[in-house]
């Protein structure tokens, strides 16, 4: 009776002792989005300012950025103060293009700006169930470039202002779009 306890208590023990699952908590951070705000340009520059029926495509892309659960379409429509972009982990620029007003069927009202962010990246091991994330660093000297489409065509972003360089985090803004 004494060996059947003791190899009772042996199993329970090393049952016990095995590690928990490997399972990623969905609180942990994983590898951060550009966060973007739109401000009024001009005098109210510090007012945040609702973009209208914007579509955010990445280069090579046909349907762009989802924004919303909707199934119609107009999940890759937003109309808010700010956006929230992935970088491309694998490269050191990414191209989007911005078209605001976007479905107008005034075509005069639509407007296609371009920009491509250049940066560096670097990868940080998180946890063994959560594997790694990328960090990226804005290039200090070119951390964007930015163009009309058509090129002929004014820009609906006015100004753009890089407010954070080091994106490691979704919490705060990384850049600010005047228009």
């Amino acid at each position: 009776m004494k060996k059947i306890f003791s190899l009772l208590v042996i199993v329970l023990f090393s049952i016990s002792g095995c590690e928990k699952d490997d399972i990623c908590d969905p609180n942990t951070p994983t590898t951060p989005r550009l966060v973007i705000d739109f401000h009024s340009a001009g005098d109210n520059s510090s007012v945040l300012k609702n973009v209208t029926n914007l579509k955010v495509i990445g280069d090579g892309m046909a349907n762009g950025i989802v924004f919303s659960a909707a199934i119609d379409g107009t999940q890759y429509v937003t109309n808010g103060t700010t956006i929230s972009i992935p970088l491309k982990t694998d490269a050191t620029s990414t191209t989007y293009s911005f078209i605001l007003n976007y479905g107008n069927t005034n075509t005069t009202f639509v407007n296609e700006d371009k920009i491509t962010f250049n940066y560096t990246h670097r990868d940080v091991y998180v946890s063994r169930a959560c594997g790694y994330k990328t960090l990226f660093t804005l290039d200090p000297i070119h951390p964007y470039t930015q163009t009309a489409v058509p090129a002929t065509s004014a820009k609906w972003m006015q100004y753009i202002s890089v407010n954070k360089s080091n994106i490691d985090n979704e919490n705060e803004t990384h850049i600010t779009v005047y228009f």
